[in-house]
Formats: structure tokens, C-alpha cells, sequence
């Protein structure tokens, strides 16, 4: 299997082109290609596939093969990757998800592209949908109890559920190993989550580490930062444009309420590629 090994702020994924390559087990390929030490070492596999209604299809699965509706920083590799290969001519892109259509700004520098700008869509507040148990329409600001200490959560689906967490003490000093697994399979998501820790440095900016679902910790998550900023955004800790700093870089997040798109621009980046034998019982 031909791959290309991409990050988006460290958020990084194995990517491979499914027009030429067919990988008939993605859920074991992305298990066993994430394996940082008898693998290629990634957050997950990520498939882009021809589609009859965009530009692109993207198809993401976590490390622990489970298959995620849609992932910010990996959309922006997609774009990167098909412009860089010749695949495209276009700088406006269409890609669709499992989270919808997902649209694409590409910003070229020497024939390649070093910055993706990703229409989001509206952020989803209704907790159904979310998916989050709760007694209210929305779940903003609401207690939850993990491993004996009550936080205030804010719920967020990005097409893909997001519990996002405000928090005094310094984000940089958590035992995410210890709280992030309570939080990915607390009850009151039926679906598990993405959980961000976020600090509050000013009115523009915010600090933020994520546990991802299926995942564990990763540098960065572009679904996960625009969750954050929409939280901060309706908390009132900020205003409308954020920069969320992570682990593995910064992403500039830009909302201006209600049914308005959420708009994430970041960087892209190719690490390098090569080819893998998948084990007998993946092919």
C-alpha cells in the first residue's frame, strides 16, 4: 500500500489515495498502520476516494479503527494532497464526509499549498444531536460529574460530538491519560466524545488539549478547536475570532453565531511518503 504520512498542527494521519490504491480492511489497516512502534505511527488512516457529488471524498478512522464523521486537520491535508499531486487545478475545493459537505480555501505559495481555509458549517447546540443525555435543549455550561469532581461542560457537535471544558488550572499540566478515557465513555454520551481542556488566556485567545475519541491525546483537533472557540464564543469568554494555541501548533477560528459557519484556517503539512505490506489477514 502506497501511503503519505501529513499533519495538520501535529494532528497527524496516514493518507492514501483510493482513485489509484484499494484498501479492502480500512478499520485493521488504520489499527495496524497507527501503531507507533510496529507501524507507521499516526493518529489514524485517512482515505481520499472519488465522489460523484463533490470534488473528493474523505473517509477518516481513528487509531483504534473506529471511523470518525469528519476531522478538520485531516481536511486540510486532503486539500493539500490533491493540489500537490496534480490531482486539481482548483483552489476552491468541495469535499464530502460523513458530516456533510465540507468546502475548502487553499492558499498557494510556490506551486504548493502551505494554508487551508475549511468551511465548517454551523455548529449543532441541539443535545440530541449532539449526541449528549440532558434534560435541556442545549447543554451549555452544565455540570458533569468525572471521577468524582463536577466540571462545566459545553456540548458541541461539529459533525462530531465535542464536550468542551473551561478550566482555571493550567490545561498544560493535566493527567489527560487519567481523565480523558472517564470522559470519551462518560454515560451521558451515548456515542463517546471528544473532550477539550481549554484555558482562557485573553479575549482572542485560548489554550486548549484535547483527548480524541478512538484516539486518545493528539497535538491538535481542528473539529475540536472550532467546538472550543464556538463554546468560548457562547460562554462569553471571547469574541467572534480566536486563535486556539494546541500542543502541536495554532489554529485561527472565526464564528459569528447562530446558523453562521464556523471558518478554521491552519497549515498543512507533508512529512513524507512511502509504501507498506499490509499483514495477510488485512488484505
Amino acid at each position: 500500500m502506497k501511503f503519505t504520512k501529513m499533519h495538520g498542527a501535529g494532528n497527524d494521519y496516514v493518507y492514501v489515495n483510493c482513485l489509484e490504491e484499494e484498501v479492502p480492511n480500512p478499520a485493521e489497516a488504520s489499527k495496524f498502520v497507527s501503531d507507533r512502534h510496529f507501524g507507521i505511527g499516526a493518529d489514524g488512516l485517512v482515505l481520499i476516494k472519488p465522489s460523484k457529488r463533490a470534488d473528493f471524498e474523505m473517509a477518516m478512522y481513528n487509531a483504534d479503527g473506529s471511523q470518525g464523521e469528519m476531522c478538520g486537520n485531516a481536511i486540510r491535508c486532503v486539500g493539500k494532497y490533491v493540489y500537490d499531486r496534480g490531482m486539481t487545478n482548483k483552489a476552491q475545493l468541495s469535499i464530502d464526509t460523513l458530516a456533510g459537505m465540507k468546502y475548502l480555501e487553499l492558499s498557494i505559495e510556490n506551486g504548493k499549498v502551505s494554508r487551508v481555509k475549511v468551511n465548517m458549517g454551523a455548529p449543532c447546540l441541539e443535545a440530541a444531536k449532539v449526541p449528549v443525555e440532558a434534560d435541556t435543549e442545549q447543554v451549555i455550561s452544565e455540570p458533569i460529574e468525572v471521577g468524582g469532581k463536577t466540571y462545566e461542560m459545553t456540548a458541541v457537535s461539529m459533525g462530531n460530538p465535542h464536550c468542551v471544558v473551561f478550566l482555571e488550572e493550567d490545561v498544560r499540566e493535566l493527567n489527560l491519560e487519567a481523565i480523558g478515557p472517564a470522559f470519551e465513555s462518560h454515560p451521558r454520551f451515548p456515542q463517546r466524545t471528544n473532550t477539550e481542556f481549554v484555558n482562557v488566556v485573553d479575549a482572542s485567545t485560548l489554550r486548549m488539549r484535547v483527548w480524541e475519541r478512538g484516539s486518545g491525546e493528539t497535538l491538535a483537533c481542528g473539529t475540536g478547536s472550532c467546538a472550543t472557540a464556538v463554546a468560548a464564543i457562547l460562554n462569553g469568554k471571547t469574541g467572534a475570532e480566536v486563535t486556539v494555541k494546541l500542543l502541536g501548533g495554532e489554529l485561527e477560528i472565526a464564528w459569528e453565531g447562530g446558523d453562521a459557519p464556523v471558518y478554521m484556517t491552519g497549515p498543512a503539512v507533508a512529512v513524507f511518503d512511502g509504501e507498506i505490506e499490509l499483514p495477510r489477514e488485512i488484505q
